[in-house]
């Protein structure tokens, strides 16, 4: 007798299942995410495939270390992001808005990795002809890259077996179906069991995998979260589509850092490294301007130096406005609170605005002092200084308290012309004296502003 079909509502933001519908879901909180699948069961094991099992555990001492080889993929950049290159057998996710970069990345690391490998590009959205334009227009002409133009996942897995390729680039994974599966494609059921399937067949045989991920609307790549865990790389394109710089970040990697970055430039022929990410981002800063300073943050190992502006003026409504671009919004509401509470500088009905140039977004602790300076120059309309750096985590109490890879950042500012840098004065006690350097430890948040007047 042939198994019913179950009927389930999973969320297409969180992956959470549930046997009847709700207009909130349970788990993430978002509203109409749930949608009705269809499910049929599996047939029951059979007692003689649970009572044996191919599978051997082995004592953790007796497995024989070997050295870790990677792929370099050309791109000295996407490498660090990577932790060093391509691991054999890795599922590796890229996800980004449409038009960012993701396919233009991943075509133009085929001519380097084509050299000695061979790469299986299999597409659903794009035709053999169409993506045999973006080759020439990126100057891709390996011949040991094969393009298939398939959305069937069973078709895709065959190839995975009879071609036997060395590295393999699905394009996207919104666009694979599974028969088996009744639901549409793109939905949370296909998405997750294609990766499934991918990721079973990718380790048997050691196969590295570049999926491509769409994003909904919040930015988060769409589909449920669950398709994060399944992978072992999760890399996020970020940049405004007006410019011309990328920024490559790593959110999951379980063969490197999570918090490499990586720098991009889109030009006519693909995307061009950037190697000096701080002059880029500070390229076209103003002079002698009130209300701007550079901040020095921390990506991974590397240091990096961006512009921060604040802009403070009165307010024309009942209630002062606060915007943030490239800077947590609470975190804001939270400086400007110790600003008046133990600075003594008021925005009570004043606007204040907060801008970090370059599309960077600044999370890290290290970036509260450059924003209260950007705003306090601001509210007293004076200029920082231009060879201003500073770096700082401000406390409640209204105290600068000590970040770590201070030395790095200092090195970071020296190398890129700045003779001052505020940090925390805790800081400043295990650092050597420099000459040429002025270094300035403050205590607290008031003092870092008289230290520059």
């Amino acid at each position: 007798m042939p198994a019913k079909s179950k009927t389930v509502y999973l969320c297409s933001q969180c992956g959470f299942e549930s046997p009847k519908w709700y207009g909130k879901c349970p788990s993430c909180g978002e509203w109409n995410t749930l949608n009705e699948e269809f499910r049929v069961p599996e047939k029951a094991a059979s007692a003689e495939r649970r009572g044996a099992s191919a599978s051997i555990s082995s004592k953790i001492g007796d497995i024989s270390p070997t050295g870790e080889k990677r792929y370099k993929t050309g791109l000295k950049e996407l490498d660090r992001v990577l932790g060093g290159g391509i691991v054999h057998g890795a599922l590796m996710l890229i996800g980004g808005d449409p038009g960012i970069g993701k396919s233009t990345l991943l075509l133009q690391i085929c001519q380097h990795l084509g050299k000695a490998l061979k790469i299986l590009y299999v597409s659903g959205e794009e035709s053999a002809r169409q993506i045999k334009l973006r080759a020439d227009r990126l100057q891709v002409h390996s011949d040991n890259l094969y393009v298939l133009c398939e959305t069937d996942m069973e078709t895709v897995l065959e190839h995975f077996r009879s071609d036997a390729p060395d590295l393999v680039i699905i394009d996207s994974i919104q666009t694979m179906n599974l028969a088996g599966v009744a639901s549409s494609s793109g939905s949370v059921a296909q998405v997750r069991e294609c990766t499934n399937a991918i990721m079973h067949v990718a380790k048997g045989a050691d196969i590295p995998v570049f999926i491509v991920g769409h994003v909904n609307k919040d930015g988060a790549i769409a589909g449920p979260k669950v398709m994060e865990h399944i992978v072992d790389c999760v890399l996020h394109f970020e940049g405004d589509r007006n410019t011309s710089y990328r920024i490559l970040r790593c959110v999951k990697n379980r063969y490197g850092s999570t918090n490499e970055i990586g720098v991009f430039e889109m030009r006519d022929q693909g995307l061009r490294e950037v190697e000096n990410a701080s002059k880029m981002l500070l390229d076209g800063r103003p002079t002698n301007v009130s209300g701007t300073c550079v901040a020095c943050i921390m990506e991974g190992t590397r240091p990096l130096l961006a512009e921060v502006q604040g802009l403070v003026s009165p307010t024309g409504f009942g209630n002062p406005r606060r915007m943030a671009t490239g800077f947590d919004y609470n975190r804001l509401s939270l400086l400007l609170a110790v600003l008046e509470k133990r600075g003594g500088y008021y925005f009570s009905n004043l606007d204040a605005y907060v801008n970090v140039v370059g599309g960077l977004r600044l999370d890290e602790p290290a970036a509260d002092l450059p924003v209260a300076l950007s705003l306090i120059s601001s509210l007293k309309d004076k200029a920082l200084g231009d060879d201003v750096v500073a770096f700082g985590e401000i406390g409640l109490a209204g105290e600068i308290r000590s970040v770590t890879n201070a030395e790095n950042r200092i090195n970071e500012a020296v190398r890129m012309g700045f003779q001052k840098i505020v940090l925390p004065y805790h800081n400043l006690r295990t650092l050597p004296k420099r000459d040429g350097v002025k270094l300035i430890g403050v205590k607290m948040l008031r003092d870092a502003y008289e230290a520059l007047g």
